[in-house]
């Protein structure tokens, strides 16, 4: 994408972009970019999110004079160094201009309905031209702002408080006790930004779904018996089941949600309909004695798998049975928390979603599978660990994690991560030793990189 130095031009670049980024949308579509991006926004509270979304772009400039100044107080400079993480962020996002963006760890209150820090990124940060070269760049090259008319916020169980004791702690809190870990209600939220219409009527979510009432999964039980650092809590023995029976037959299978949700798209032969399928799995780890997390995440994983293959024992949160019909279009995407090759996680599910009959393998394995220059360079100076396929890692921790996962019959023409390596533009928006701890991931963007790919319709 050209970075774009006038109004003037940015205008003009967008009335000549098509598909993926056209952002008027008045036109069918021919060429359609679907990116999944986590953004890293976990907050202490939904409302720290709401305050700095809603900071205005004047005072931002404000801010981000005396940052280059030196000139911030500490509260200031705690405020400063977030807004650089948005603007980096939607700097990513206008540099890529997906057309559709799943946005992982974008808090909300928990329900999906207070809409007013999706709002603010909207347009205070999405509808502003951001430097393409990184908010701390003493240069500039602005990027054409985008605009998205559609957007949901998803209900999640992350924070939302069960009646169970379900970390064996003796007490029934907040994060441990919640359905899904997280501090408060909302947290590791995820929402859809859209350029095409969400079909709303026919969205399905599956929040509720029960772990236990999936093919093939049993309570997890203890199997690490012996070890000093996780001792077995008071009253169970190696072998028992973790959950006691009235919290298993309760337990959801979803961390967060998982959340069907077609959009429409017109084309020449008249309008598309595509199903996003939403998730945010558990990662694999922060498992004690025994093996939930892991058990989680492929279970999580699995859901897809079987939902595609239109499993008959599924039903959703209106009570709808059965999977995804054998003639529809869709592409699962997220983060997954699973690479298919590398990490601590059972990796059976998401080698077999890759390879799954209806999912396009040119896109998954193949051809169009999304790389970068700049995760190949971090594996090679040392900075990442190393990987079976270094160019395909998708976040600093070395894993590739993200996935855009299309259907047989959506035709991939492009795909890509956005990486930066240290000779390209936009390294600062992923690297800036001058800010945060320690001038990456989440102090400067996120600790994952956005990944899309391109459809032609």
């Amino acid at each position: 994408m050209e970075l774009l130095k006038t109004a003037a031009a940015a205008a003009i670049s967008v009335a000549l972009l098509a598909g993926c980024n056209d952002d008027s949308n008045t036109t069918t579509s021919t060429d359609v970019r679907v990116a999944t991006y986590n953004l890293s926004f976990d907050r202490n509270s939904y409302e720290d999110l709401v305050e700095e979304m809603q900071i205005t772009k004047a005072e931002q400039d404000a801010l981000m004079t005396k940052w280059f100044a030196g000139e911030l107080t500490d509260e200031e400079l705690a405020t400063t160094e977030k807004v650089i993480q948005i603007k980096n962020v939607a700097a990513i996002i206008q540099t890529e201009r997906p057309a559709v963006l799943m946005m992982g760890e974008f808090n909300n209150d928990g329900l999906g309905e207070n809409e007013e820090a999706i709002e603010g990124f909207k347009n205070n940060y999405l509808a502003v031209s951001q430097n393409g070269l990184g908010a701390t760049s003493s240069e500039e090259d602005l990027l054409a702002p985008i605009s998205f008319d559609y957007a949901e916020s998803f209900s999640t169980n992350t924070g939302l408080l069960s009646e169970f004791d379900l970390d064996r702690s003796g007490t029934v809190a907040l994060p441990g006790d919640a359905w899904g870990f997280g501090f408060y209600h909302g947290q590791y939220a995820f929402g859809l930004l859209s350029q095409y219409p969400i079909d709303t009527d026919n969205i399905r979510t599956f929040q509720t779904f029960k772990w236990k009432d999936m093919s093939g999964e049993s309570n997890p039980t203890i199997t690490n018996c012996d070890d000093e650092n996780n001792p077995i809590p008071e009253g169970l023995a190696c072998g028992d089941e973790w959950y006691t029976e009235a919290a298993w037959a309760a337990k959801p299978l979803s961390s967060k949600n998982h959340v069907d949700a077609p959009i429409i798209i017109p084309t020449a032969s008249g309008d598309k309909t595509i199903h996003l399928l939403l998730s945010h799995p558990t990662p694999p780890v922060f498992d004690t004695v025994t093996e939930n997390n892991k058990l989680l995440n492929s279970a999580e994983i699995k859901f897809w798998d079987d939902y595609i293959s239109n499993a008959d024992y599924i039903y959703d949160d209106q009570g709808i049975i059965g999977g995804l019909a054998d003639d529809a279009s869709f592409i699962i995407m997220g983060d997954l928390n699973a690479d298919p090759e590398n990490g601590d996680g059972y990796l059976e599910s998401i080698q077999n979603l890759l390879s799954h009959q209806r999912v396009n393998t040119e896109a998954t394995t193949g051809t169009y599978v999304p790389t970068s220059v700049g995760a190949t360079e971090c594996v090679d100076t040392g900075d990442c660990n190393e990987n079976t396929y270094p160019e395909r890692i998708t976040s600093t921790f070395s894993l590739r994690v993200d996935h855009i996962i299309p259907s047989t019959e959506l035709s991939v023409i492009g795909s890509g991560v956005f990486w930066p390596a240290s000779y390209e533009d936009g390294r600062l928006l992923v690297n800036d030793e001058r800010v945060g701890n320690y001038g990456d991931g989440k102090d400067l963007s996120s600790d994952h990189r956005l990944v899309w790919i391109d459809v032609a319709l």
